[in-house]
């Protein structure tokens, strides 16, 4: 008996590996950047979501996700910000 294995699996490198752990790191900081100081703390995931695209691409699908949650991230931080009167830097 042999154990079954999908022919289109592909093993990720490690720099889509890099890209995908740069990418969750964006996800949380963006999520944290709503509710602490949205100018410094989105900003930077937004730029740390960048950099994992630009190491890992656009194949696999967490790091589009983390560019996309990021700039919304940014935005609705930005808005809460300025609608709330809390500091944005």
């Amino acid at each position: 008996m042999s154990v079954y294995e999908p022919e289109s699996r592909r093993d990720a490198t490690p720099s889509q590996l890099a890209a995908d752990f740069l990418a969750t790191f964006a996800l949380f900081a963006g999520l944290i950047g709503i509710v602490y100081t949205p100018g410094i703390v989105c900003t930077a995931a937004v730029i740390v979501a960048i950099l994992a695209a630009t190491i890992g691409g656009r194949d696999r699908w967490l790091v589009p996700f983390a560019v996309a949650v990021t700039g919304a991230c940014w935005l609705v931080g930005m808005m809460l910000a300025v609608l709330l009167e809390r500091p944005i830097f």
